[in-house]
């Protein structure tokens, strides 16, 4: 890897681990629906110009069921399940069971016929990742520190993650990512609006919890996936997947630093399983 992909995988990874921060600090005081419908109109608004001048924002009518399908399961759901379960769980957790993403994208890929994943190595990554969720669910729910419902959001919300990547690389991988990313978050804006009309606080949100829905919007969504796209262009998709590992790390480091949140056993028993584990999992291997 060059010294700039080097460079833009530590920007990314530091960039996604924000995010559960600012969530967490957001969801105090505006209803999740209303931050997800900040977050992704602002990087819609962003976006756009920039699809519009690459020339990536017109695709044929055989690919919108797929772009659709996208925004439901890497967008809409996912992000309003996040965004939710932080109001009853630590941002540092939620960063941790997000890491489980490549575990559930090596499943569901056996699933759609990628037998790879039965091999040894990505097996063991499989089943020591699972220890880990396992520990870390029950470890933190036994406790009562955090609410198994909104562990099961998140855990739902990475496979939403995952059932997206599956998809985008098996039916539309000729897509460009920056289209299809502008267009999920027009359709993820259009499907929150009705939400954040009716959802709107009574009370003005202080300005750090409005401050914070503005820095999902710009930093940690459009920059993000512009970063994210040279990122791709450089080191390539699989390579480029292993951001997960340093926003997990960077996740729960700031939850501990910045939001005073417990370093629990739970989390530092399986926060090294889910990294390996995800890790192996989702390691390429000859057919």
């Amino acid at each position: 890897m060059s010294r700039k992909g080097w460079f833009q995988f530590a920007i990314i990874g530091f960039i996604w681990g924000v995010p559960y921060l600012f969530l967490k600090i957001a969801v105090e005081e505006i209803p999740p629906a209303v931050v997800v419908f900040g977050r992704v109109a602002i990087g819609a608004m962003i976006l756009l110009p920039i699809a519009i001048h690459r020339k990536v924002l017109n695709l044929p009518r055989k690919y919108w069921p797929f772009v659709s399908l996208y925004a439901l399961t890497e967008l809409i759901g996912p992000w309003y399940l996040i965004t939710a379960a932080e109001r009853d769980i630590t941002s540092g957790l939620a960063g941790l069971l997000i890491a489980t993403v490549p575990i559930w994208s090596a499943i569901l890929a056996s699933f759609f016929g990628d037998h790879t994943v039965w091999h040894s190595g990505r097996l063991f990554g499989l089943i020591i990742g699972f220890i880990g969720v396992v520990a870390v669910v029950g470890i933190e729910s036994i406790s009562g520190r955090q609410d198994i419902v909104a562990i099961g959001m998140v855990i739902l919300a990475a496979i939403g993650y995952a059932y997206a990547i599956n998809m985008v690389m098996r039916r539309i991988p000729e897509v460009s990512g920056l289209g299809l990313n502008t267009w999920a978050m027009i359709i993820a804006s259009i499907a929150f609006l009705p939400f954040a009309i009716f959802g709107w606080p009574a009370e003005q949100p202080s300005l750090e919890a409005i401050g914070s829905v503005v820095v999902l919007g710009v930093l940690c969504t459009a920059v993000a996936f512009i970063i994210f796209f040279k990122l791709i262009a450089e080191i390539g998709p699989p390579r480029a997947s292993f951001v997960t590992y340093i926003s997990t790390a960077v996740a729960v480091v700031l939850g501990v630093l910045i939001l005073s949140e417990p370093f629990t056993l739970g989390i530092a028993i399986g926060l090294p399983l889910v990294l390996v584990g995800s890790y192996f999992a989702s390691r390429k291997v000859n057919r």
